[in-house]
């Protein structure tokens, strides 16, 4: 049922139980906030969103207060203005004054608060509650001086991923959001994802940077630095530039990587090109000779701390495929080292990712196959945009540039890998000629598109049946599939997890904000790059029928097995 009001003189007509908060947005009036998390949380606990209702005694929280027939609303009074100016002095009389060195700084919701409600002097003085600095975790930092106990972070982490990684301990002037008994974050099941750094408004949960490392190694003679990004970089990095969502900035983005001085610029496409033939080859073996079913996708590091710590039994589904960029690493210091005559030792490889939780990922043990630790450093969106800044380059004038040979080649079936079910699809095209020898002419499957946490599908493949997929993003999504697995209801072939909500597109290390719209519009970017491409499935790639005559043998083989796959660590929960 539909129902009127007015909102500072204006009438407007909503669904009845819509917010207050969400109405005014329908008037084109304009509500601050500061807890409210779109599509997530509503808690009304910041008090930045105050408005007054006519009739009421007190003023009203929009964001959690729902719009009723004929309301009277003003957002902009006297005694709303000094409420809100009230509520955000309240919040910098306990928060450090480090704007200029801040890692948010011009993007940070109080700051931007405090300005917006001319606060140009704190009035409240005295002691601060403070907390401790947690730099444990390589894939995030926490300040706890910062944090404004929005609880966007804790909603994320338990009701949207799931993990439960942090949570609100104490009360009044000792309250604080920690792991539990205040441990460190990397001591307890954090996944590393960094959803919680893309909520938190201020700089209180950030990613941990590898900046400075890698200028050094730039800057080192002696190094040989090559440079990867995933697909889903070069449709949100223009976000840091001005440019809309959704904008692809690949020929700029490779410009300026040149000009910062990187000696090879490859793309992790070819490598995610390559992890369909290996992961495609490995499903239809796995279906042909009666192997775990279903298999799981594994080149989200995020999803696979999570499968670790929290069902460590169905380990033996996943994929033991490398994520792209770590197999590209690998490749790097054997196959290009080779061709190029250079030493693996002095070279450095630095991926450019959408994800914190690849951070992580390049440090474990395992990932070594080439000889040497096959990914150096992982830089965030984020951070390669800060890099671009701090060398002073005119990115919205860059001519642009290309990727290096042999490993800058890539197909339409690749660049997809950075949406959520762009996995599933790009397996399927490679798949279902493998397994058939025949064309497949309608390349698109729009059946595993979209932002519905979880989406299925049924594919018939002529000598073997009906393959049943499907895909889901969001480790509580994640975990929604799995217990259908332990409990036996789950009857797929093959299933697609990432860990962000969107995929790749919505990483925990792409520019903020990040919401369903942007999602949509960054993937969308990439279903119209594969559109343009020459080659739409990925074993017809020249590039990768190259370097498995030249080097690879064959899927699964010997050495492939050896570069371009890993193992699992089952892990506590606790």
């Amino acid at each position: 049922m539909m129902i009127s009001l007015t909102i500072d003189g204006r009438t407007v007509e909503v669904e009845e139980g819509t917010s207050i908060l969400d109405a005014a947005k329908q008037a084109n009036v304009h509500i601050p906030t500061l807890c409210y998390l779109p599509e997530v949380q509503a808690i009304g606990a910041c008090r930045v969103c105050l408005v007054e209702v006519e009739g009421n005694r007190t003023l009203q929280a929009a964001c959690v207060s729902p719009a009723s027939k004929g309301q009277v609303i003003y957002t902009n009074t006297d005694r709303v203005r000094k409420a809100r100016r009230f509520s955000v002095e309240m919040l910098l009389s306990n928060h450090p004054f480090e704007c200029l060195t801040c890692a948010k700084n011009l993007n940070c919701d109080l700051q931007t608060l405090a300005y917006e409600l001319g606060i140009r002097e704190v009035h409240f003085t005295g002691e601060k509650s403070g907390g401790r600095i947690d730099e444990s975790s390589p894939s995030i930092r926490r300040d706890q001086n910062k944090c404004i106990l929005c609880r966007r972070c804790v909603t994320v982490c338990q009701e949207i991923q799931s993990v439960t990684a942090l949570y609100l301990q104490g009360r009044g002037f000792e309250a604080r959001v920690e792991p539990a008994f205040d441990r460190d974050i990397n001591d307890v099941a954090c996944t590393n994802c960094g959803q919680c750094s893309i909520v938190c408004p201020v700089g209180a949960i950030t990613e941990k940077e590898y900046i400075d490392e890698v200028w050094e190694a730039i800057h080192d003679p002696s190094k040989f630095v090559i440079i990867q990004d995933a697909p889903a970089v070069r449709a949100a990095l223009g976000e840091e530039f001005g440019y809309p969502p959704g904008t692809l900035v690949t020929g700029k983005m490779l410009a300026a990587a040149r000009m910062l001085g990187f000696d090879r610029v490859f793309d992790t496409n070819f490598a995610a090109d390559l992890t369909i033939l290996e992961e495609g080859t490995e499903l239809l073996t796995r279906v042909k000779t009666g192997g775990v079913l279903p298999m799981i996708t594994s080149c989200s590091p995020g999803w696979i701390k999570f499968i670790e710590h929290f069902y460590p039994e169905l380990l033996d589904h996943l994929s033991t495929c490398k994520s792209p960029h770590m197999m590209l690493g690998a490749l790097a210091k054997t196959y290009y080292a080779q061709k190029a005559g250079i030493d693996p030792k002095s070279m450095v490889v630095v991926s450019v990712m959408p994800c914190t939780a690849k951070k992580f990922e390049c440090n474990r043990p395992e990932m070594n196959g080439s000889g040497y630790k096959d990914v150096d450093y992982v830089l965030t969106t984020r951070e390669f945009a800060k890099m671009i800044k701090q060398a002073g380059i005119d990115f919205e004038n860059l001519a642009d540039g290309n990727y290096d040979d042999p490993m800058g080649e890539y197909t339409g079936a690749a660049t997809i890998f950075g949406a959520t079910g762009g996995v599933m699809e790009a397996a399927l095209r490679t798949a279902y000629e493998v397994a058939t020898g025949k064309t497949l002419e309608n390349v698109e499957f729009s059946a595993v598109r979209g932002l519905d946490g979880i989406k299925e599908a049924t594919v018939p493949v002529e000598g073997i049946g009906d393959v049943k997929v499907a895909v889901a993003h969001g480790l509580g999504n994640a975990r929604k599939l799995l217990d259908k697995i332990k409990t036996g209801e789950a009857s797929y072939h093959f299933i697609e997890v990432m860990a962000c909500p969107g995929g790749c597109v919505g990483g925990g290390g792409q520019p903020i904000p990040v919401n369903n719209e942007i999602r949509a519009l960054r993937a969308q970017a990439l279903y119209n790059e594969d559109c343009a491409l020459t080659y739409r499935k990925s074993h017809e790639s020249p590039s990768i029928k190259k370097i498995y005559e030249e080097f690879l043998g064959q899927p699964l083989g010997e050495r492939s097995h050896h570069l371009l796959h890993t193992h699992y660590t089952p892990r506590s929960k606790f």
